[in-house]
């Protein structure tokens, strides 16, 4: 009877040091199968990926900013128009601009740059151009790959369209992802986002009444965003800009591009 005990109080030790051992072995397997599940994601050199492949990564300078406005303390401001040109109202933008002597700085979709390239020819002196994709497509759920492919194509379109090769890229809707981030680099881009955004949408009918709003939000070192295309509600912003401009000079501000403003701006690239 002590024999058949001991046997058995054996077997349940052993058979207790298996079970452990082996929830111990199913645990670790398990954190080895999650990591290989993980590991088949498209996490290198995917949409969430800053980097592409296990060899050297060619990435330029080494390095990208990421801008939203400056710290300054001189009265500098940069207006931005994104996602054109069309012929509706990028030359209407043009026209303000030129009569008030105002450089900007415009987001071209690369597609549209190439199909109504006669708008900007020749049209750019004193502005700046930006690269925002090629077509306004997402470029935070592709791959590394496919975005440097998409802003590359859309680089060469703006280039051809207007002379001038862009330097800045704002993704569309300012979405950002890492490979986002690893085309920029390969690039030499500055990713500009904003630190103020026209609100037409607030102003139904009122030209008057959104310049001011803009005017009394605008600071030192601000990057406001506006639209060249869209649908009818734009338009309050950009009937309106004569207005804007003038309310802003009134308080003392100096327009410049967004890349003068970055040269310009004590303490430039820091976010506000």
């Amino acid at each position: 009877m002590g024999v058949a005990g001991r046997w058995n109080r054996r077997t349940v030790l052993r058979r207790s040091a298996l079970l452990l051992g082996g929830a111990a072995l199913g645990s670790a397997a398990t954190v080895e199968s999650t990591w290989v599940a993980d590991r088949r994601l498209p996490l290198a050199g995917g949409p969430a990926s800053a980097t592409l492949g296990n060899r050297h990564q060619d990435v330029g300078r080494g390095g990208v900013q990421v801008v939203w406005g400056v710290r300054t303390d001189e009265p500098l401001v940069a207006l931005t128009f994104d996602d054109g040109p069309r012929p509706q109202w990028t030359p209407m933008v043009l026209d303000t601009l030129a009569e008030h002597r105002v450089p900007a700085t415009f987001f071209l979709v690369g597609e549209r740059a190439r199909r109504h390239a006669p708008l900007v020819r020749d049209r750019m002196d004193g502005h700046e151009v930006g690269n925002h994709s090629w077509a306004h497509r997402d470029l935070a759920r592709m791959d590394a790959a496919t975005v440097y492919d998409d802003l590359r194509r859309s680089h060469d379109a703006i280039t051809a369209a207007t002379g001038s090769s862009p330097r800045l890229l704002r993704p569309p809707w300012g979405h950002l992802g890492g490979a986002v981030l690893y085309a920029s680099a390969r690039l030499d881009y500055r990713l500009v986002l904003w630190t103020l955004q026209m609100v037409e949408s607030e102003f139904p009918h009122d030209p008057a009444g959104h310049a001011r709003r803009i005017v009394a939000d605008v600071r030192p070192g601000t990057i406001v965003l506006g639209h060249d295309v869209g649908d009818d509600r734009r338009l309050v912003a950009l009937r309106g800009l004569p207005d804007m401009i003038d309310g802003l000079r009134a308080r003392g501000y100096t327009f410049v591009t967004v890349s003068d403003l970055l040269r310009r701006a004590a303490g430039g690239g820091a976010a506000r």
